[in-house]
């Protein structure tokens, strides 16, 4: 096994290092990865980034968004936990978890951490998850990867994943705390973080060889990391298409908005309420039809098309707001 040194905690980056040695360039031996993120959601292929996480939220605390190539649910990271990732070159066409999961669980219980394989994709200490695991096919390449949640803000990780803020009053951190757990919790002998990552690293490669990427190796990882993972298509535009209302109580009146989304973007709007608007305002559901279905786009496209001072009480900006909040 060959270790490989990401150099970076930019989730698109990391993607894109991960893509990078599953596909365009082949060592001799498996590669490992072990790294972590800037605070970070991370969807999974098939799920809809809109209805997964706090959309605000994320952006008012700088929270990066990112679609993963493998299945499974939204997880959230920060430079409190680690990610791991196994590269096996090869033609298997089936999923196994065990033999990527056992050397993770080997290295934990060196810690004296009692980890367990809970049968389907996560690692669990005293019945408490503590890591998520995924899998895909690349290539003709298996890539396993997992998160490990080491000194994690939990609290961060549930506002920032519950898109209902109803949600977050009424189901407390004190459930989700009963649920998952951080691995530093359980250390007999505290380690920081960074000393547990080379604990983790040395036992699992067991003198295993180390790769060091050139500068025209980072240079593609960065290409590949802006194709691939950083940018609007890749994290909004493979959402499936679904209905959704948006409702709000703006100082005008009430505004309800419904729209038809497919791959991120609006395909279909109605507007009803009891709000007062100049004629001007009967453009407003073509305005949005097309847009991109964030708020940004969606107050550019009302700016650009006169609606600022078209509906008594509601400016572009809260409208947007209600729209993609």
């Amino acid at each position: 096994m060959i270790y490989v040194e990401t150099g970076s905690e930019d989730v698109y980056y990391n993607f894109g290092l991960e893509y990078y040695f599953t596909v365009e360039k082949r060592l001799p031996e498996p590669v490992f990865l072990f790294w972590r993120t800037t605070p970070t959601l991370m969807v999974g292929k098939y799920q809809n980034t809109l209805e997964e996480i706090n959309g605000p939220y994320a952006e008012q605390h700088g929270i990066h968004v990112v679609r993963r190539m493998s299945g499974g649910g939204t997880i959230y990271t920060d430079p409190g936990g680690w990610q791991f990732t196994f590269i096996d070159y090869g033609d298997s066409d089936e999923i196994h978890f065990q033999e990527y999961i056992a050397p993770v669980i080997d290295a934990l219980r060196a810690l004296g951490i009692p980890a367990e394989f809970n049968g389907r994709n996560d690692l669990v200490i005293e019945g408490k998850k503590f890591s998520g695991n995924a899998q895909y096919k690349l290539a003709g390449n298996t890539v396993h990867h997992g998160s490990l949640l080491y000194a994690t803000d939990i609290a961060q990780m549930v506002a920032a994943t519950t898109v209902d803020e109803y949600k977050i009053l009424s189901k407390s951190i004190k459930s989700v705390r009963d649920r998952v757990t951080n691995i530093s919790e359980h250390m007999q002998t505290p380690l920081s973080p960074e000393a547990f990552k080379e604990h983790m690293i040395s036992y699992i490669l067991r003198g295993g060889g180390r790769y060091e990427p050139t500068d025209a190796d980072r240079a593609r990882i960065r290409e590949l990391a802006a194709e691939r993972f950083d940018n609007w298509q890749s994290i909004y535009g493979q959402n499936p298409k679904f209905q959704i209302v948006k409702t709000g109580r703006l100082p005008g009146g009430k505004m309800e908005f419904h729209l038809d989304v497919q791959k991120g973007r609006i395909t279909g709007a109605a507007v009803y309420g009891d709000f007062f608007a100049s004629q001007k305002a009967d453009g407003l559901a073509a305005l949005l039809t097309g847009c991109e279905y964030s708020r940004a786009a969606v107050q550019q496209a009302l700016e650009d098309g006169g609606m600022r001072g078209a509906i008594y009480g509601a400016s572009p900006e809260e409208m947007a707001a209600v729209i993609a909040d």
